[in-house]
């Protein structure tokens, strides 16, 4: 037990949850009092002392199902019976079952609870469906899809629904726990059919082969360029307690920052009680005011999505901020500050904005030179010595004027600025991409492709533009 567990640590650390020695230690202690055979109560165990954020549970339980999920019914199909295999594969997997008789039956033992029943059931659906061939390395999601495509959960969600109906009259509110028992009773069958596919190939593969095919990405980690529509929600859900602790950092940092200017007077005074030693040096209370931010996004194409958390992330944290001015641009900029107002819901901010902000002049195609022209005529008052300049884009400009001259200018007006790529430096000065023209204006340049390195970045680059000194003028 000892050995799975360190083994498991060693994968939740791969995947990405931070595990420390301690905590691995308090699992391998608390175990010793727990019923290992109740395997809820032992996930528990071990989700209470190795995972400290809700938004690990899903990859958390991932790799648990594979180090510790229990055997499963057809395990001797895998360990032994290649010709079964080759049968799947030969004949498709269908194993000449009814599909009418299994979901009859699965029905049944949905609505007497017979769990017992219910994994005999998707035992058999996965010998008859399945294919699963041994040693091939083909990821478990696509053995489930072929069993759940011949079971057809939605004909069994409509059999359970029409059982559990049983109302002549039904209230809407019955009609919604109806659907919600029935929804849940599918799910139950779908994630019985995980533990015993995952069993499956753990008996064939090994438990780090497989672990490693079925890795979930963390929320923090998920391409924000190329997020699923899932991941995108889980995203946008993870920013708002993201926002909050950056949020509370910015304002301890103010508060415990670098002391200020030697105040001689009090220091000396203070000396007198030391008969003239100067053991305890007064400091002047360091005066800091608030950022300033004034954000810059490339909304064009597939920049969207990512300007899009990078809007939210930095208005969710607007209170601990004195101003923050929002413009986006594509081939034309407009500022669309009052589309985010705190009393505003952001999702619909986001759609009033795309349909009325005047940022497409010509063939809505990104050009930098055009907007930060615009910028520098329209707006350069936004930026003053108090000001962190924040960009966000690509700096493909597809082979318009760069105005970089213009864009060193606004620069120089802040405090400090920031440019955010999130395209692979690898791509950086490639094709139409002009990034190093920009790069020798700016503070600092960073790739950010992903949550955990937007929260680096805001974190570093608030702290760094708070303690700043003010440029002159």
């Amino acid at each position: 037990m000892i050995s799975t567990l360190a083994e498991f640590v060693d994968e939740l650390r791969a995947v990405g949850i931070p595990v420390s020695m301690v905590e691995a230690i308090d699992a391998a202690k608390a175990i010793e009092f727990t019923d290992v055979g109740r395997r809820d109560e032992f996930r528990a165990t071990l989700g209470a002392t190795l995972v400290k954020s809700y938004r690990h549970d899903d990859a958390f339980n991932r790799a648990f199902d594979v180090y510790f999920g229990v055997v499963p019914i057809g395990a001797q199909h895998v360990q032994g019976s290649a010709s079964d295999a080759r049968a799947g594969a030969d004949g498709g997997g269908s194993g000449g079952g009814d599909g009418e008789a299994d979901l009859d039956s699965l029905v049944e033992a949905l609505l007497a609870g017979d769990a017992d029943r219910i994994r005999r059931l998707v035992a058999g659906a996965v010998d008859q469906y399945a294919g699963i061939q041994l040693g091939r390395p083909v990821g478990g999601r696509y053995y489930s899809q072929r069993v759940l495509s011949r079971l057809d959960t939605d004909a069994l969600f409509a059999r359970l629904l029409a059982a559990l109906s049983v109302a002549s009259d039904p209230s809407e509110l019955d009609m919604r726990m109806d659907r919600e028992r029935a929804g849940t009773m599918v799910q139950v069958v779908r994630e019985q059919l995980e533990v015993e596919i995952t069993g499956r190939l753990v008996a064939d593969r090994g438990r780090g082969q497989v672990a490693r095919n079925r890795r979930l990405p963390l929320v923090e980690d998920v391409d924000l360029m190329h997020a699923t529509r899932d991941e995108i929600f889980d995203v946008t859900q993870a920013i708002r307690p993201l926002a909050r602790k950056l949020a509370t950092r910015l304002g301890h940092a103010r508060r415990r920052g670098s002391k200020g200017r030697l105040d001689v007077r009090r220091t000396i005074r203070r000396s007198l009680g030391h008969g003239g030693v100067l053991l305890e040096p007064q400091f002047k209370p360091p005066r800091k005011s608030k950022p300033e931010i004034v954000i810059l996004c490339d909304v064009s194409g597939s920049m969207a999505t990512f300007a899009r958390f990078t809007m939210q992330l930095t208005y969710a944290i607007s209170a601990e901020l004195a101003k923050v001015r929002v413009f986006v641009f594509i081939d034309g900029l407009d500022e669309v500050t009052k589309y985010f107002s705190s009393d505003l819901d952001f999702a619909d901010s986001l759609i009033t904005m795309s349909q009325e902000a005047d940022i497409v002049r010509r063939d809505g195609h990104s050009d930098y030179g055009t907007s930060f022209a615009e910028m520098w005529d329209r707006y350069n008052d936004a930026i003053t010595a108090r000001s962190t300049l924040i960009v966000t884009g690509d700096a493909r400009n597809n082979y318009r004027d760069s105005a970089a001259d213009t864009f060193t200018n606004l620069a120089l007006r802040a405090r400090a600025t920031f440019w955010l790529n999130p395209e692979p430096r690898r791509y950086w000065d490639t094709g139409d991409s002009i990034m190093s023209q920009y790069e020798q204006a700016c503070d600092r340049v960073e790739q950010v492709r992903t949550l955990r390195q937007l929260e680096a970045f805001v974190e570093r680059a608030s702290l760094a533009a708070n303690s700043r000194p003010l440029r002159a003028g």
